[in-house]
C-alpha cells in the first residue's frame, strides 16, 4: 500500500510540475521526471512493465527524435496506444518523465507500446530499469567532444547497454560502419536497413570529415566503393573483410529534392521533407515497425500528416514569409542541414545560431569541420550570425569569404528579416538555441495571426 502510495504521488508531483512549467513557458520535462524518481525510485521499472507490447528505443548521433516520432506517428495510425517522449528529452530523467506523465491518477499506464528516445551515454542509466524489445541505431557522428569524448566512448557505452539487454534486436543502418560494428560485435541479434545503391555522383572536392576512417575489427584503412554522405556508404576493409553486410531494408530508385520517395518491400513510401538524411529516419522508423511485424499499412499517410516539430524542419508561416527551423549541433548534421537549404533554389535568408552551453558542449571547434564553402551557391541574400557563440560564427564565414551581419539576439535577428527579408528564412540553431527559437516563432507567429 506504502508503494502503491508513493507511486501515486509521484505521478501527481510530476504531472503538477508539468502543468506549472507550460503555464511558465518552461520545458520542464526533466525536472517533472527528476521529482518521480526522487518519491518513488522505482517508477520507470513499474511502468514500463504495465506496457501491453513491445518497448522500442531509438538511439544514434543525428536523426533521433524524427525517427522517432515518426515510429510512434505510425504505430498511432494503427490505432496503437503509445507512450513516446516527442519532446526529445532523451537522458533518464526525460525517459521517466515520458512515463508518467502518461499515466492516469491512479499511477497506471495503459499502453500498447512504447517509443523512447535515448541519449547513447544515458543507455546505461535507463536499461537498468527496464530492457527494450527493440533499438533503432541511426548513425554513430563525432558529436559534443567534450561531453562525449571521441565515439570510441560511446560505442563502449551503447556495446554495455546492449549487453544489459541480450534479447534485444538491433535495427542498424548498415551504411554506417561503426554502428554496423557495433551491432556485430554486441552479440545481439540485429537486423539492417540501408540504401544500396550510389545516389550522389562522387565529389572529388568535398571536404566533408569522415568517421570511422579505420577497421574497427583490426585497425586497417578502410575503402570505400562509394559515400552517401560523412562515412555513410558503401564500404569495406581490404584486410580483414569486415564490410557492409545485405541489407534486409533496402530503400531503392531513391529520389530527393523538393520531396522524398524512395520504395522498399516493393512499396513506394513519399514525403514532402527535404534533405536527404531525412531518408534514413523514414526508413529507419519503417524498418523497426516491420521488424516488430507490424504492416505499417497506413505509413504513406503518416508521412503526409506528418507536421516535424520541435525544430527539425519544423514549418511557420509567418506574414508572407516561409520560415524552416533546423537543429544543427555538429558537423555531419550541419553539412546536410546545408544540404537541405541548397535543395531549394529561391533566394533565402538565413540565420545561424550557436552557444555554448553544457547542453551544446562548450568546446566550438567542431564548427571548423563543417564545409561552410557551400554557404557561396546556396543563393543567400543575406546571412545573420547569433547566439553567445555568434562572434566565433562569423570568423568561421570570414575564413571561407562569406560576409554576415552580426545580431546576438536571434528574436531581433528573426524580426528584422520578417520586416525587411526576402520571404524565405532559414533558421540553424544548436541544441540549446531549439527551444527557446521555436518559442518566439511561435509568439511572433500568433502576434501576427492574433
Amino acid at each position: 500500500m506504502i508503494k502503491d502510495l508513493r507511486r501515486i504521488l509521484a505521478v501527481w508531483a510530476a504531472k503538477a510540475i508539468g502543468t506549472a512549467c507550460r503555464l511558465t513557458g518552461r520545458q520542464g520535462v526533466t525536472l517533472a521526471g527528476k521529482a518521480a524518481l526522487l518519491i518513488c525510485p522505482n517508477i520507470l521499472t513499474e511502468l514500463a512493465e504495465e506496457v501491453r507490447g513491445p518497448i522500442f528505443v531509438v538511439c544514434g548521433t543525428n536523426g533521433k527524435t524524427t525517427t522517432n516520432n515518426l515510429l510512434c506517428a505510425a504505430l498511432e495510425s494503427e490505432g496503437k496506444k503509445v507512450i513516446c517522449n516527442r519532446t526529445g528529452s532523451n537522458m533518464l530523467n526525460g525517459v521517466v518523465s515520458a512515463f508518467v506523465l502518461a499515466a492516469d491518477r491512479r499511477g497506471n499506464i495503459d499502453a500498447d507500446y512504447a517509443c523512447i528516445e535515448i541519449d547513447e551515454a544515458s543507455t546505461v542509466r535507463v536499461f537498468p530499469y527496464f530492457k527494450p524489445d527493440f533499438m533503432i541505431l541511426t548513425n554513430l557522428f563525432r558529436d559534443q567532444l567534450d561531453r562525449y569524448g571521441e565515439i570510441d566512448i560511446t560505442m563502449n557505452l551503447l556495446k554495455k547497454a546492449m549487453q544489459m539487454a541480450p534479447d534485444m534486436v538491433v535495427v542498424v543502418n548498415a551504411d554506417d560502419s561503426l554502428s554496423t560494428f557495433l551491432a556485430m560485435d554486441s552479440g545481439n541479434e540485429y537486423v539492417t536497413y540501408g540504401i544500396s545503391k550510389q545516389y550522389f555522383e562522387e565529389d572529388k572536392d568535398s571536404k566533408e570529415i569522415r568517421e570511422g576512417q579505420f577497421c574497427k575489427r583490426c585497425g586497417e584503412k578502410m575503402a570505400y566503393r562509394f559515400y552517401h554522405y560523412s562515412q555513410l556508404g558503401d564500404y569495406y576493409c581490404p584486410k580483414c573483410g569486415f564490410r557492409r553486410p545485405g541489407i534486409d531494408f533496402d530503400a531503392v530508385d531513391v529520389k530527393a529534392g523538393q520531396s522524398l520517395a524512395f520504395k522498399v518491400e516493393g512499396r513506394r513510401i513519399q514525403a514532402n521533407y527535404r534533405g536527404f538524411y531525412n531518408i534514413y529516419n523514414i526508413l529507419a522508423a519503417y524498418a523497426g515497425g516491420r521488424t516488430a511485424g507490424l504492416v505499417l499499412k497506413n505509413f504513406n499517410k503518416v508521412l503526409k500528416d506528418y507536421n516535424p516539430q520541435n525544430g527539425r524542419n519544423e514549418h511557420f508561416k509567418i506574414g508572407k514569409t516561409d520560415v524552416i527551423l533546423n537543429l544543427a549541433k555538429n558537423p555531419a548534421g550541419f553539412n546536410q542541414n546545408i544540404s537541405a537549404v541548397m535543395e531549394d533554389p529561391a533566394p533565402k535568408d538565413i540565420i545561424v545560431l550557436i552557444n555554448d552551453n553544457d547542453q551544446d558542449g562548450t568546446d566550438i571547434s567542431w564548427l571548423w569541420d563543417v564545409d561552410f564553402d557551400r554557404f557561396r551557391d546556396i543563393n543567400a541574400s543575406s546571412i545573420t550570425v547569433s547566439g553567445i557563440r555568434c562572434q566565433d560564427m562569423r570568423l568561421r564565414l570570414k575564413y571561407v569569404d562569406i560576409p554576415s551581419e552580426l545580431e546576438p539576439d536571434v528574436e531581433k535577428a528573426i524580426r528584422r528579416k520578417l520586416e525587411n527579408g526576402v520571404g524565405n528564412l532559414y533558421v540553424l540553431v544548436n541544441y540549446t538555441g531549439l527551444y527557446s527559437t521555436h518559442n518566439i516563432l511561435k509568439k511572433i507567429e500568433g502576434e501576427r495571426h492574433g
